[in-house]
């Protein structure tokens, strides 16, 4: 399985100004096997350290900050002397150990010569209960669910995913039926590696849907380890809300959905945790199509996807049929699965999501990206049916350089948007605004 992520990491690791490197992500994207095999390609060892269940290295790290003592406990719990210049040191789970995420900003100045690599499922909420980081001292990264580009390269589909790269769009146009049938398989087994991994074996959706659903019950339970205890239910709340929320034409999160009655104030904490969590993206509303995107954001009004795609058709019960059945599968849930879809591969970019709206809702815009000076629209469609009467209404009064629509549909260029193929999504926004 290949991860696109490799190479910022090797990036980092010919860094003249390499700072110990925090790598973030939520629980089961794959952030553990990352590390290691980053550390099996390119150095010639790696010494593996996790904080969970690992009273001995705690204590190692409790004393005091003293690298070198910390370097020396490190031999021996590796078992053998290594040297700095050609050693990985994995610090991982590191959010159960608040010294060991203290000691990176001692790493960073007085043993730069060591590469480390450190990771932890629920760094957003140790920042938020006092823990000391080492701000300024650490570079990051963050991973999320395999996107549609890794998917096919988990299928050993190599070429195919470097054409969507190559802006040969009539190419691109000529395998749409193969590139349609593997977003099919995406939108129903999602980007969580376990669930690849399974389904690129196997060619099991049964057992996909298993893994999901083991999943889902293993984020919940660490609600219950994790969160605090007021606010355990109303996690779970928000949580279970998620299908409907995005099931209804308008997609704006409405807490009466979680339950009747319910209001902001009692519910955004929760909200918050979940975020801090990794297990939801937000969408802001912005009221403006204006440079920066965020002096225009009306705060209260906010969309709610979930980290994965599989994870929410899991969660809503979708049937493996629709996988096989023309595109059905990206109309399921008002084709919220498909709103979802170009959500996660904006994050995968690195991209903060917010959309338009007018303020009686009558003209709405899936997604507005910010990229450079650019300020650009997205609707996205599920099905054939191509019209696209919010995006005119948006270009008629901002005439954006670049609009686009997104749907089943082969790319072709119009006079004032493109259509761009779900599939194509992501590698032609890399595209988009260059010449």
């Amino acid at each position: 399985m290949e991860r696109i992520l490799m190479e910022k990491l090797v990036e980092w690791k010919d860094s003249k100004n390499r700072k110990p490197l925090i790598l973030h992500g939520a629980r089961q994207v794959g952030k553990t096997w990352l590390m290691k095999e980053f550390g099996k390609r390119y150095f010639k060892k790696s010494v593996y350290i996790s904080f969970d269940n690992n009273p001995r290295m705690k204590e190692v790290f409790e004393q005091d900050f003293d690298v070198r003592r910390i370097i020396s406990a490190l031999k021996i719990e590796a078992g053998g002397a290594f040297s700095a210049e050609d050693t990985l040191l994995i610090f991982d789970e590191i959010q159960e150990e608040p010294k060991a995420m203290a000691s990176l900003k001692y790493f960073c100045e007085n043993a730069p010569e060591y590469y480390i690599v450190a990771a932890g499922s629920l760094l957003g909420m140790a920042l938020h209960e006092g823990t000391s980081f080492p701000v300024g001292k650490v570079d990051f990264l963050s991973l999320h669910p395999l996107n549609y580009y890794e998917f096919l390269l988990a299928f050993g589909e190599n070429e195919l995913a470097e054409l969507l790269k190559s802006g040969d769009f009539s190419m691109i146009n000529a395998f749409s039926g193969k590139y349609r049938d593997y977003l099919r398989k995406y939108i129903y087994v999602g980007g969580l590696p376990e669930a690849v991994k399974s389904y690129a074996e196997s060619d099991d959706v049964a057992e996909v849907r298993k893994i999901q659903k083991n999943l889902l019950l293993y984020y919940e339970n660490d609600f219950s380890k994790h969160a605090p205890k007021e606010l355990i239910a109303r996690i779970q709340m928000v949580w279970n809300s998620i299908p409907a929320q995005l099931a209804k034409e308008n997609r704006k999160f409405i807490y009466g959905v979680i339950r009747e009655g319910a209001r902001a104030k009692d519910f955004e904490t929760a909200i918050q945790w979940l975020s801090d969590y990794g297990l939801v993206y937000k969408s802001a509303r912005v009221k403006k199509a204006g440079m920066p995107l965020i002096s225009y954001v009306d705060f209260p009004s906010f969309k709610m996807y979930m980290l994965d795609v599989g994870l929410l058709g899991a969660k809503g019960n979708l049937s493996a049929k629709t996988v096989l059945e023309g595109n059905a599968v990206f109309e399921e849930f008002k084709g919220a699965l498909t709103e979802q879809f170009v959500a996660q591969e904006l994050v995968a970019k690195g991209m903060e999501l917010y959309y338009f709206s007018t303020e009686n809702s009558s003209s709405e815009i899936d997604f507005i990206i910010q990229k450079g000076e650019l300020c650009i629209p997205v609707e996205v469609k599920a099905s054939e049916n191509l019209k696209a009467q919010s995006l005119r209404a948006y270009c008629r009064k901002y005439n954006p350089e670049v609009a686009v629509r997104t749907s089943m549909s082969n790319y072709r260029k119009e006079e004032w948007m493109v259509n761009v193929p779900l599939y194509l999504f992501s590698e032609y926004l890399s595209r988009a605004g260059t010449k």
